[in-house]
């Protein structure tokens, strides 16, 4: 059993403890040999901070085998108006994408991005410059406009920035958003592996940014 953690693994570590429900988003901090000396995380005032640490524990144990002192971990509680949640809301609403269409006329681009979302399509558009990076940001915007057909007028989301990455051997998909209600604003982010092009990619990393945000985007 070893304690320490590689950098490509800290990613992981970080990303699967964002996974744990009640935790919005994830820090870990490791010394230039690779042991874990600090872990900061945001969560949702939904489960006691005790719970939390142990949770914390047992995701670091049972998936890397890596043990960590509690005293590691550091807890951040959002306000509990962070988690007015219409009642009987779903939180575990995933948006599936359908497809992806991008077409370059001249200097301008178009992208489609058709995605399902609790068994009704939606079809987001965008246009702009074609540029490289251009295309990129067409193709999260497309993905933001169908998610926003879906949302209340309450919500709105903005763009911050996506790219293509190398990390390791793989190549990953980046995306930054800011979720704007009337709680404030909340930046979120999202990434995803490139397995079959950029623009699939870039879509899943722009859907994985906002997917735990799902359940408080209408209120019906």
């Amino acid at each position: 059993m070893s304690s320490t953690a590689s950098r490509v693994q800290v990613k992981d570590i970080e990303a699967a403890l964002a996974d744990i429900g009640e935790i919005t988003a994830a820090r870990v901090v490791v010394t230039p040999e690779g042991v874990i000396s600090e872990v900061h995380v945001i969560a949702l005032p939904n489960k006691p901070a005790k719970q939390l640490v142990r949770d914390i524990e047992s995701t670091l144990m049972a998936r890397f085998a890596i043990p960590i002192d509690h005293k590691k971990i550091s807890i951040a509680m959002l306000g509990k108006e962070a988690v007015a949640e219409p009642e009987g809301r779903s939180s575990m609403i995933r948006p599936r994408m359908i497809s992806v269409h991008a077409s370059t006329s001249g200097v301008q681009a178009s992208v489609s991005v058709t995605l399902e979302i609790a068994d009704v399509e939606y079809a987001g558009v965008a246009c702009g410059p074609a540029s490289q990076t251009g295309r990129m940001r067409l193709v999260a915007l497309a993905t933001l406009d169908a998610v926003g057909q879906y949302a209340t007028a309450a919500i709105a989301f903005a763009l911050e920035d996506v790219a293509i990455i190398q990390l390791g051997g793989e190549k990953v998909a980046v995306s930054c958003i800011s979720l704007v209600s009337g709680f404030g604003e909340q930046s979120l982010s999202g990434s995803a592996l490139v397995r079959q092009n950029d623009n699939d990619s870039i879509v899943r990393a722009t859907l994985d940014a906002i997917n735990r945000r799902m359940g408080f985007l209408t209120t019906e």
